[in-house]
């Protein structure tokens, strides 16, 4: 039996976008995001997290500051009752360091982390959503094969005039998941 998943961009989806973020400290949830991501968990929904972490690649923080990150992340919608399934990311750039310099496969636009999600957890993936605050993470969706909802959060003021008029559209990721994936699901 294949799953549905929702795949969420990370900074400007879920919580702030102030720059490149790899500390607790600077980590603050979106208004809702922790409430949505619940309801997401309850509609039986794989809740994954894909996300371009150039940060990586050039240098100003390691894999491991964004894993322990992330388990933070974890640990904070625990203590409300929610849950991420997996977080992939995407550490390179073209114009990256060393290693990290490289065109990739999973770097958004690219639908790699997608479709290693899909495999990786046996997705539906013409039942699944992606939800993002960037033309990148609206291409990544289509790639894939999943409904892609624009969110006004973090980046979505700025790209909206590159988002096709077409596609879903949000103020953020709670209205996302209420107005558009449980009502469509």
């Amino acid at each position: 039996m294949m799953n549905r998943a929702i795949f969420l961009d990370r900074d400007g989806t879920i919580n702030q976008d102030r720059g490149y973020i790899h500390k607790p400290s600077e980590f603050i949830f979106e208004y809702r995001a922790i409430e949505a991501i619940s309801l997401l968990n309850q509609a039986g929904f794989i809740v994954i997290v894909v996300s371009n972490q150039a940060g990586i690649a050039h240098g100003h923080f390691s894999e491991q500051a964004v894993d322990c990150l992330h388990q933070w992340v974890s640990g904070q919608l625990a203590l409300h009752g929610a849950r991420i399934d997996a977080f992939y990311y995407c550490p390179h750039h073209p114009n990256g360091q060393s290693r990290y310099r490289t065109k990739c496969d999973c770097r958004k636009p690219a639908p790699g982390m997608l479709l290693r999600a899909a495999a990786d957890f046996s997705i539906d993936l013409a039942a699944s959503w992606m939800v993002g605050d960037h033309r990148s993470d609206m291409e990544a969706g289509t790639a894939a094969g999943v409904t892609p909802v624009f969110v006004l959060t973090g980046h979505g003021k700025q790209e909206l005039p590159h988002i096709a008029t077409s596609t879903r559209q949000a103020e953020n990721l709670y209205e996302a998941v209420t107005k558009h994936i449980l009502v469509l699901a």
